[in-house]
């Protein structure tokens, strides 16, 4: 049975990964650190202090008998590019399938976040995957997938103080009027915490509306080799 770090910045990640591989041959060992939300709007805070902390956290998990390490927090997950390279066991940040499936179905995407703090990084991570060169040799976006980040105002806090139902409520009216407002558009829930939402908005309206969870366990089937039971 393959052994499974998850980091994550907040507990109310944790039911969401055991829901959606609970039927498969694995041991999930959940690591929350919420301590880089807390300190993101100090003056001081930067990349640096993400990266100094998700490397030093990386290496303990890893150290812990983790075969493989799933990082659940978007914030977190903007780094792995430079941190995950110096662990020496697989890392798979929550958006790798979501940005898999990107590059794979081309069109316009609207990305939707509760954190601000999560935008810059995620999306440089978007824009990155959706890169390819042109003639020249050049790096640039794909013109076939435009991208634009949409923030659901006044909804990070409700989860962080432990209002799960308010945060639920809040940030399924916000995708489902985002998916009204921009027919035609596939709308992606960028944070692992708006997946629940998503997948209401979809029973409800049948919009498809793209969300972590949604690919999470076929990508560990094919990327970590794990089984159903």
């Amino acid at each position: 049975m393959i052994t499974i770090g998850c980091f994550h910045a907040h507990y109310s990640n944790i039911a969401l990964i055991e829901e959606t591989l609970a039927a498969y041959e694995v041991e999930l060992v959940h690591y929350v650190d919420p301590g880089l939300d807390c300190l993101k709007h100090d003056a001081d805070f930067s990349d640096v202090v993400i990266q100094k902390k998700v490397a030093q956290t990386l290496q303990w998990i890893a150290e812990c008998h983790a075969d493989a390490i799933l990082v659940t927090c978007s914030l977190f997950a903007t780094v792995l590019e430079q941190e995950a390279i110096q662990v020496p066991v697989p890392v798979i940040g929550i958006d790798d399938p979501l940005l898999q499936e990107m590059r794979r179905v081309k069109g316009d995407y609207i990305i939707a976040f509760t954190n601000p703090a999560t935008i810059e990084g995620t999306m440089a991570r978007v824009n990155q995957a959706l890169q390819h060169e042109d003639e020249n040799g050049q790096p640039h976006v794909a013109k076939a997938s435009q991208t634009e980040a949409v923030c659901i105002p006044r909804t990070f806090e409700l989860i962080m103080r432990g209002d799960r139902q308010g945060y639920f409520e809040a940030v399924r009216e916000g995708l489902q009027q985002i998916a009204e407002q921009y027919p035609g558009t596939m709308v992606v829930a960028a944070q692992l915490s708006m997946a629940p939402a998503a997948a209401q908005v979809t029973a409800d309206t049948g919009i498809a509306i793209h969300s972590p969870l949604a690919l999470l366990a076929a990508y560990l089937e094919m990327n970590l080799g794990v089984t159903r039971q």
